[in-house]
């Protein structure tokens, strides 16, 4: 998914002068995002004071959306390089093409997974015919050094791998827990998982002490580590922790993020995770012109024009903790 902010700022990531070295629970507020005709999201990640969550580093969460006499998400062809993009389902249908030739459509709990590496384009869009609701979360991965330039591949796995308890579901999207291994490709120690709380449920999620996490609340109202999160909202929990108190009185469904503290410093903007403004301008430049980043075959509609970019590069604001 693009980031279709026409404003997009350039912002320094990254980097552990943000990250929280002991267990803590910080409620983050979300932006809301007009992302085309008939969708609205909620930006969590960055957001202002948190910019990453391990190699986590954009975080949008859309709907329930009726769209039943809408077009539904409609993401023309933009690009991207230096990162993963994570689209996950709890309602609907997304309609992925990109520049590799990749044609398919993701529905609810699969794992569409694409690694932009040096370059890459997509497009994302409700089918023509499809379902009444719409409902999920946009997430991206940063890339580090070492893989940054890898070849972009995409990746649509459909039996993802689950970890259960007494009321509680773990469905795996990246990475590990509690010995389960989901089978989508990652650079750095890392781990999105979907947690499904039945009502009355208590249980708690083994964890790493050395990952900082954070929850995102996809639906219904459930408490993490004894703070109630509502949808669209994410709790962000810091590191130092070797279990997860959940709780639900009724139905509650949760996005698990964690990983190790990304130690590399990158600039984000746009659609673009470089390491310079430099950098960052170069792809700018490279897809206003038309080349690198391929094209999408068969999207009916022009390809999205890339905002502006600010002339100067953000300095790196530490946060100690």
């Amino acid at each position: 998914m693009s980031n279709l902010d026409r404003q997009a700022a350039l912002s320094v990531c990254g980097g552990r002068g943000f990250v929280v070295a002991e267990p803590v629970r910080e409620l983050l507020t979300p932006r809301h995002v007009r992302l085309g005709e008939s969708t609205e999201v909620r930006r969590l990640l960055p957001n202002l004071g948190r910019r990453m969550v391990g190699a986590w580093a954009f975080v949008d969460h859309y709907g329930p959306d009726d769209i039943a006499d809408e077009p539904g998400m409609q993401v023309p062809p933009h690009p991207h390089m230096g990162l993963q993009t994570v689209s996950w389902l709890h309602a609907g249908e997304v309609l992925h093409r990109d520049s590799l030739g990749s044609l398919r459509t993701i529905r609810p709990r699969e794992l569409g997974l694409m690694t932009s590496g040096r370059a890459i384009s997509h497009s994302e869009e409700s089918p023509k015919a499809h379902a009444r609701f719409l409902h999920g979360a946009q997430l991206w991965v940063a890339l580090p050094a070492a893989h940054r330039q890898v070849e972009p591949h995409f990746q649509h796995h459909t039996d993802l791998p689950t970890v259960s308890a007494p009321g509680l579901v773990a469905t795996l999207i990246l990475g590990e827990l509690d010995g389960t291994t989901s089978p989508g490709t990652t650079y750095t120690p890392i781990v999105g998982a979907d947690v499904a709380l039945a009502a009355g449920a208590e249980a708690r999620l083994p964890l790493d002490p050395d990952f900082e996490y954070a929850v995102l609340s996809m639906s219904g109202q459930a408490e993490v580590d004894g703070v109630p999160v509502l949808p669209g909202s994410m709790l962000y929990l810091g590191c130092g922790r070797t279990e997860l108190p959940l709780r639900a009185d009724r139905d509650a469904g949760l996005v698990l993020l964690g990983g190790e503290p990304f130690e590399e410093e990158i600039v984000m903007w746009w659609n673009f995770i470089g390491r310079s403004h430099e950098e960052i301008e170069e792809a700018r430049h490279a897809w206003a012109e038309g080349s690198r980043f391929g094209e999408v075959k068969g999207y009916d509609g022009d390809r999205l024009p890339a905002p502006e970019l600010p002339p100067v590069a953000l300095k790196p604001r530490g946060r100690v903790r």
